[in-house]
């Protein structure tokens, strides 16, 4: 199959800006920085977004309908869904023992029925110990602790795991190519290949033939600064000290980002920690206390920044804090790595691969070993942050942009020339 013509492609996403939240903006930066490479792309979304097309919702049964039409109008070569299954409706059943009652996602059904090849970018998956872990973290937040609640989450999670796991590998097989953030997110999806090299299929004609291999490609979550600033010019529009190294922990309210240990951290010396929480926009009555009383921790309350501000806080640390309890991805330690900001993280298997790359430290998710992480990254910052430095030209948008042109093209068997990423 030749294109003799750009590619169009439609970019699937239920969540986009100006709609808050990690996939959307994921989404944003990637489509803008491909329409710079010269492709058409087309964003299908949900009405609040600012996209080309729109019906697109967590809980519309209908949606690969919606989906099926964006790529008649927009006559799309292929489509990229943006696959995260909390945006697409996903529902746990208290008893997943018949077909009719297993989980399912709206938009399951067109991996059948699609005309035209699919790329999958999975946002997230999760280990049996980590999806466990779910429930109890929610319950666990609660001032009082429902035992009748957290028994039923749990027991929702026990009985829909191996259901939701395999939601994610049918679309993996359905698809005609896959995309994840790091080794770690594709080996849980596909535990018998954690090959790394890039997803191919067969010859594709007509509705596409489904990749007979369930390979992957890692391209990682673009990040890179709105502009460049120095430490001290950043620290100042925060008022921030110059004589203090400044661990920075942000992201949505919630309970999985682990923030519970921060108060109890006994900073080193030398350093502060900044907090900056914003709206849990999906369980906005998850209550988390982040009156912080130790004076050596900062929290701004600013909720969601704009993309210069946040920039700007990224610039004015020294590290992302990541204490999270369970995580499969972290846009804020890729934020963090394209400023040349290393990180300290708890030692789940996601910060591991990374660490392992010396870009950051992974210790326990105790408060004693997150105050040793920070004093051991002070004492070879240089050598951390030389690292980071060579590694965040991985990150910039124009790398992860032709990274996609290539694997479109061959999804697509197109010919083209010889392209060099780093």
């Amino acid at each position: 199959m030749v294109i003799d013509r750009e590619i169009r492609v439609l970019m699937v996403s239920t969540e986009y800006p100006p709609m808050k939240g990690g996939v959307g903006r994921y989404t944003e930066n990637l489509t803008r920085s491909l329409r710079k490479e010269g492709l058409e792309v087309y964003v299908l979304c949900n009405e609040k977004g600012n996209g080309n097309y729109h019906g697109l919702s967590r809980h519309n049964e209908h949606n690969p309908e919606v989906i099926a039409r964006a790529i008649n109008d927009s006559n799309a070569d292929l489509v990229h869904i943006q696959y995260e299954p909390g945006l697409y409706g996903l529902k746990l059943k208290p008893f997943p023992f018949y077909h009719y009652r297993t989980p399912t996602t709206t938009i399951d059904s067109f991996y059948d029925t699609s005309k035209v090849p699919i790329v999958t970018t999975f946002h997230s998956a999760y280990t049996f110990r980590q999806w466990i872990n779910l429930a109890s973290i929610a319950e666990s937040t609660k001032r009082v602790r429902k035992y009748a609640s957290f028994i039923s989450k749990s027991w929702k999670r026990l009985v829909n795991y191996r259901s939701v796991h395999n939601l994610n590998k049918t679309k993996w097989a359905k698809s005609n190519a896959n995309i994840v953030f790091s080794r770690y997110l594709g080996s849980v999806i596909d535990a018998n290949n954690d090959s790394s090299s890039s997803s191919t299929s067969n010859a594709i004609s007509g509705g596409g033939i489904r990749q007979a291999e369930s390979e992957f490609s890692i391209i990682y979550h673009g990040a890179e600064p709105i502009s460049i600033q120095s430490r001290r010019e950043a620290r100042s529009m925060f008022s921030f000290p110059e004589d203090k190294r400044i661990a920075l922990a942000l992201g949505f309210r919630t309970s999985t980002k682990g923030w519970d240990i921060l108060e109890k951290i006994k900073v080193p010396e030398n350093w502060l920690i900044v907090v900056n929480p914003s709206k849990n926009q999906y369980n906005p009555k998850e209550k988390l206390d982040l009156r912080f009383r130790n004076n050596r921790i900062v929290n701004l309350n600013k909720d969601a920044l704009e993309e210069g501000e946040l920039s700007t806080l990224i610039y004015a640390s020294d590290a992302t804090l990541l204490p999270y309890r369970v995580s499969s991805a972290s846009g804020v330690m890729f934020d963090g790595l394209a400023h040349g900001v290393p990180f300290v993280a708890s030692d789940l298997p996601f910060f591991k691969e990374f660490s392992s790359m010396g870009l950051g430290v992974t210790v326990k998710r105790k408060p004693d070993a997150f105050a040793e992480g920070l004093v051991m990254l002070d004492k070879e910052y240089k050598t951390y942050a030389d690292r980071v430095n060579r590694f965040k030209e991985k990150l910039r948008w124009d790398v992860v942009a032709k990274k996609h042109l290539l694997l479109y093209n061959r999804v697509l068997c197109t010919p083209i020339a010889t392209a060099t990423v780093p």
